[in-house]
């Protein structure tokens, strides 16, 4: 796509070009109101993550850093980041939200893969596929430990873990909307799933509020 003297910039415009793993990361800058993903080789773009979705995950952030800074345990959370591309197969995943856990520093953001990557499910059995099937093995493969996947239609949060040590079964959990989930990468952060869907709901009721 782009030579040593062209400035790539990403925008909708680009949609379906063909383009390397290196020049996708080389992008001098983007057009901000637009997510781009690198699947098998072309450059996907799709619209920003609506308020459904920035709202809870803005949430999980609070409750992370509240977590990292209070309790006796918290410095078991490196970092956190929303928006974040994620390196898998070849292709570059763009992750609601990603944490580093574990590491006992501040990690290279673009070079240590995340402990944990955060999703939202998107409507549409596509959508459902891409993100039940695909991204889970996807990050998996990548040695990334828990997959959470938040799924508001269905009311549940479902995670996804790596074989255990001395086995070579995945762990597959599913979180009710009255349950709080806990990981054991995280010591003692709790993480109740019912807000999280509160917040969605919040949201879409003020959303439809307006339109009326």
């Amino acid at each position: 796509m782009s030579t040593a003297q062209e400035r790539l910039v990403l925008g909708p415009e680009l949609a379906g070009t063909l383009l390397t793993p290196q020049e996708f990361d080389a992008a001098d800058e983007a057009n901000e109101l637009y997510v781009y993903e690198l699947i098998q080789g072309v450059l996907v773009v799709t619209p920003p993550p609506s308020e459904e979705e920035r709202g809870p995950n803005e949430l999980l952030g609070y409750l992370l850093l509240a977590y990292r800074e209070t309790h006796p345990q918290g410095k078991a959370l490196d970092y956190t980041l929303p928006e974040h591309h994620v390196r898998v197969r070849g292709n570059r995943r763009r992750a609601d939200r990603v944490i580093w856990a574990g590491l006992g520093r501040l990690p290279d953001v673009k070079r240590n893969p995340p402990s944990i990557v955060f999703e939202h499910v998107s409507p549409g059995r596509r959508n459902w596929k891409r993100d039940y099937e695909a991204k889970r093995e996807e990050y998996l493969e990548a040695s990334i430990a828990e997959y959470w996947l938040i799924d508001r239609f269905r009311r549940c949060m479902t995670v996804y873990r790596g074989p255990a040590p001395g086995t070579l079964e995945r762990v597959e959990i599913v979180v009710r909307e009255a349950d709080t989930y806990r990981t054991p990468l995280l010591p003692g952060f709790e993480l109740p799933l019912g807000r999280l869907l509160r917040e969605a709901d919040r949201l879409r009721e003020a959303s439809r509020g307006e339109a009326d």
